[in-house]
Parts: C-alpha cells; structure tokens; sequence
C-alpha cells in the first residue's frame, strides 16, 4: 500500500488537462501526480516543470532525455522511476539495441561517446556525495554546448524529486510500467519493490 493514496484523474479538472501530457510520454497519467493532487498546486507545478524540462531546445533528444532519466533513477534505486524512465525512452524512439542493452551503456556498440559523456554525467549527479568533477566535465564539453547541459542537468534533478516522491510513498506501479520495466529491465534483477 502506497504511504497516500492516488485521487481520481477527475480530482482537479486542471490538473487533468495538464496531465494529458503523460498519455504521449507513458500512455496513462502516473499514480505520483495522482498522488500530488492532494495538493493541486504541487501536481500542477510539478506537470508544467515536466514539460519544460523535456521540450527539446538542442540535440539532447527525447529518447536521451529519457536514457538519463533511467540511469539517475538507477543510481538512487527507484523501482518506479526506472520502469517509468524505459517505457518513456521506448516511447521516444530509443533504438531497441539501447533499450535491450541500457545496462552496458558505457562499453555497448549502441551507445555513442556522446551518450556515454551524458550518461556518465547524469550517474555522477545523482550520486550523493555528488560525483562531478573535472573529467566529466571536459567529457560534456567534448560533445554538448551549454544549454544541452543544462537540459541534461533538469532531467536529472526533476528525477532527483520524483525518486523520492516515489521511492517515500510506495507508489503503486501501472500496469504499462511494470510491463516495460519487466521486459527491458528484469534480466538484470529490476522486480516492483515495494511499488505493488
């Protein structure tokens, strides 16, 4: 049982029309913003910061955006964000090679220097202590200009909030995510948790 149960999709009628947005990234509105709607205006703000960091402004693709979104959530441990991350990245067109292969990212041939770079960045920004130092640095500023690290380092700190969110209240997994993190995913040991 999650710590607070999710409300109906019908709670708040804005938040509904803003949730919309998940029914292209995931097929179905996630149980944490349900959550949030016991404080509309945490689910509101939270869905409008979504959107803005995943808007592609550079050559950090949606389908990368959703690899670094895995990777973060992989490095803090959360089951729900993981399964979330890969059904998104499938979604978004991450060749099936790097989805079948995510695990190996730093030495598969499906992976880029560029994406290892940003990888790479995102597991050392999640980590606490924080892991950024000069190599990765300069490894960044080999492929992506700033404002792609930028848009990278928003991905990892909106799923630095949701791996707490969801890791702290149980979140009860959807049936698509859990489909998703099973097939990518379970080879490797990734199972619900505590997100039943």
């Amino acid at each position: 049982m999650p710590l607070v149960s999710p409300l109906s999709p019908d709670h708040d009628a804005e938040t509904k029309q803003l949730a919309e947005f998940f029914n292209e990234t995931l097929g179905f509105c996630p149980n944490s913003v349900l959550t949030m709607q016991h404080r509309p205006a945490i689910s509101k703000a939270f869905i409008n910061l979504n959107k803005a960091v995943m808007a592609n402004e550079g050559r950090v693709t949606s389908a990368l955006k959703r690899m670094i979104a895995w990777v973060s959530s992989n490095a803090t441990g959360c089951r729900y964000c993981q399964a979330h991350a890969i059904r998104a990245a499938e979604r978004y067109g991450a060749e099936q090679e790097q989805l079948n292969n995510i695990w190996e990212y730093r030495t598969h041939s499906a992976f880029s220097e560029a994406e290892r770079a940003a990888l790479d960045f995102s597991l050392a920004a999640s980590q606490v202590p924080n892991a950024i130092n000069d190599e990765i640095k300069e490894r960044l500023y080999a492929y992506w200009n700033e404002g792609e690290i930028v848009e990278m380092l928003g991905v990892i700190s909106l799923f630095g909030y949701l791996n707490r969110w969801n890791d702290s209240m149980g979140t009860t997994i959807e049936e698509g995510a859990a489909e998703s993190g099973e097939q990518y995913l379970g080879k490797h040991g990734w199972n619900k948790g505590k997100h039943i």
